[in-house]
């Protein structure tokens, strides 16, 4: 049994430019620190080999420090065997990247820099393609059909780049054939590129990112642990967790008098997990002023308990009431102006950013209204 750890898409030294500086920071962190956690899964599960599909590192230019760290994580973890294969963002392209990696390269680390193949253990032999370019244009695995190993060797392959008409960065095109596994005899495909995990067919997969780094996908960050038997056995392929954020995207749709409040309530994580949390609300529905105004002050009060919580409401219209305008006021300027901002908010014709300001304006005036008749 040959038992190995595929991951990909590490991104090590992502900026992340649109938080925080100090949740940049931490993020930056975190993405180092899957080396640790892939080491952890692999110790946990007896595998003895870390497979990096790609995309260790975020640009091809690293800084010396970003390059050292990584490899001194993997040379403490000597009793794992690492391997590393450029992807479409630290590709052959880089020769500054890997000329110094090179030189300070741990003995337990492998670098697939060439597609030759690669012997891993006995009666094993790994067969790469490196990402030659960003955008190579072509099927840079094609290679592997032709591909002599030994007899009865297990054939594993290790790749980075779209299959069909997707990718993590929306370039489209028939790069990588979906049936290479089968036109090349092997036992396993281990794809890297997209962040979310995939299963291709029974011997060809993604395994996603192990630190999330969007909201696109579902999924938490994992590795996948793989166990073959033999030679054309089918591999055993099963998910372990890496991440240490979550990226999570909540919906919560409302209907006229539902308790707001309740319901966001019961969709939020425990306090416990609230700091590793970056929380996505996407509102929609509809609701009453009064719902909508202190679903905004609990928004406001939870924004501090976690990473990062931010609210999408551009799908949630405003269900008004006369009692409603009533409380803003029975006639005159200030109930004129309230009439005005609720047609506003909900004018399907206006711009997104535009019924966004009116709805706001709207709950402000129903604040200010509602704390004057306190």
């Amino acid at each position: 049994m040959f038992r190995f750890i595929h991951s990909s898409d590490l991104h090590i030294g992502k900026r992340f430019g649109n938080f925080p500086e100090d949740l940049r920071g931490r993020l930056r962190e975190a993405r180092h620190g899957a080396l640790v956690r892939l080491a952890q899964q692999a110790r946990a599960h007896g595998a003895g080999t870390v497979l990096l599909a790609g995309d260790t590192f975020d640009t091809e230019t690293p800084t010396p420090q970003m390059l050292h760290h990584a490899m001194q994580e993997m040379r403490q973890a000597e009793d794992l065997t690492w391997v590393i294969l450029p992807g479409n963002h630290d590709s052959l392209l880089a020769d500054e990247l890997w000329q110094r990696a090179r030189a300070i390269l741990p003995p337990n680390v492998i670098l697939a820099l060439e597609p030759k193949p690669v012997e891993l253990a006995a009666n094993v032999v790994l067969l790469p393609a490196p990402c030659t370019t960003r955008r190579p244009g072509r099927d840079l695995t094609d290679w592997m059909t032709g591909a002599t190993t030994p007899e009865g060797s297990l054939r594993l392959a290790l790749a980075h780049g779209p299959v069909l008409d997707f990718s993590e960065d929306g370039a489209k095109g028939d790069v990588i054939a979906p049936n290479r596994a089968a036109l090349a005899g092997l036992d396993y495909l281990a794809l890297g590129d997209w962040h979310g995990q995939m299963r291709l067919n029974e011997r060809s997969f993604y395994s996603g990112a192990p630190e999330p780094d969007r909201f696109k996908h579902a999924r938490p960050g994992e590795a996948l642990l793989v166990s073959i038997a033999a030679s054309g056995a089918v591999p055993e392929v099963s998910a372990v967790p890496t991440a240490s954020f979550a990226w999570q995207t909540k919906p919560l749709e409302l209907l006229g008098d539902d308790d707001g409040l309740a319901a966001l309530d019961a969709l939020l994580p425990p306090a416990g997990d609230r700091r590793q949390t970056l929380l996505r609300l996407s509102l929609s529905g509809h609701a009453r002023i009064a719902t909508r105004t202190a679903l905004a002050a609990m928004t406001e009060a939870l924004t501090p308990e976690f990473a990062h919580f931010e609210v999408d409401d551009a799908a949630l219209l405003t269900a008004c009431e006369a009692s409603d305008l009533e409380r803003i006021d029975h006639a005159g300027a200030l109930r004129l102006a309230a009439e005005a901002l609720l047609a506003e908010g909900d004018d399907a014709t206006r711009s997104a950013e535009d019924r966004a300001v009116a709805q706001a304006a709207l709950m402000r005036l129903f604040t200010y209204c509602a704390e004057i008749d306190a």
